[in-house]
């Protein structure tokens, strides 16, 4: 089955080795880049629509957790999000026009917090009038960077559960540092027992629904579980993000930075620790 058939199947597809070793290490180098950053900084730190997730760790050192659009100034990254390789991928599900909402460097460091509990990407999708047709016009891909399996805390997906809309989770608490539970599938009406792992290679891009229902343990590995995380819609149904593809182009960051998730971006674009 390709990825065009398993994506509207099972809400989710894997395209395998789309770069290559040499180019996950110069990925990964750059992603390291970012992370001193965070650590840098010290606590969460935002720059426009730039920002540094940044938690602390058992022992009160900086735990950076996610960083929301490095592309604003690594060039290599910015690089990556607008490879044609992606518009191969997307192009046949979302067409050749495309804006990018999602732009996400994720680490889970060995032991660490960096559970994501049972969610829906669509949750995440406001204001509603902004995001429209979700189900069939946007896609969220991520990047494995290391080895991305059950044991460094892989995405658990449930198959097919996109097919269902908007399903009634538990939306009381954070996402992100909180557990996966069986009882959270169960009062959604999901049976825990249809749950896969998504097993990755370096170099491997993972492409799902907004729907589907997804989340992510700890990590039991001995490295970090390094994750590039691109977001696409197509540009007619948002009202927001950058442009990435237009006519099948990639299109370059503007002088602006685009309105996004960031709703103070107008009023305080300017560096502040949060």
């Amino acid at each position: 089955m390709d990825h065009v058939a398993a994506y509207r199947e099972q809400g989710y597809a894997i395209v395998r080795g789309v770069f290559s070793a040499t180019e996950i290490a110069d990925i990964a180098a750059a992603v390291d880049r970012i992370h001193e950053e965070g650590v840098a900084h010290g606590r969460s730190f935002r720059h426009g629509n730039l920002f540094y997730n940044v938690a602390q760790d058992a022992d009160g050192a900086p735990l950076v957790r996610m960083v929301q659009w490095p592309s604003y100034h690594n060039d290599l990254l910015n690089a990556v999000r607008l490879d044609p390789r992606y518009l191969a991928i997307l192009a046949p599900l979302i067409g050749p026009d495309l804006k990018q909402i999602i732009n996400q460097l994720h680490w889970k460091a060995p032991g660490s917090l960096g559970d994501f509990a049972w969610h829906q990407d669509s949750r995440f999708r406001k204001p509603d009038a902004a995001y429209r047709n979700l189900g069939t016009a946007y896609i969220q891909t991520g990047l494995a960077i290391d080895p991305h399996t059950p044991e460094s805390g892989a995405m658990r997906f449930i198959p097919r559960s996109h097919t269902g809309g908007p399903l009634d989770l538990d939306v009381s608490t954070e996402v992100l540092g909180n557990e996966m539970t069986d009882e959270a599938l169960v009062a959604a009406g999901i049976d825990p027992a249809k749950v896969v792992d998504l097993v990755l290679e370096p170099g491997d891009v993972a492409l799902w629904n907004p729907y589907l229902v997804h989340g992510s343990g700890r990590n039991n590995a001995d490295h970090q579980r390094r994750l590039y995380i691109n977001g696409y819609v197509t540009a007619a149904d948002c009202d927001r993000g950058e442009w990435a593809f237009r006519d099948g182009a990639p299109v370059p960051l503007g002088p602006e930075a685009a309105l996004v998730h960031y709703e103070a971006l107008r009023e305080n674009p300017h560096p502040h620790y949060v």
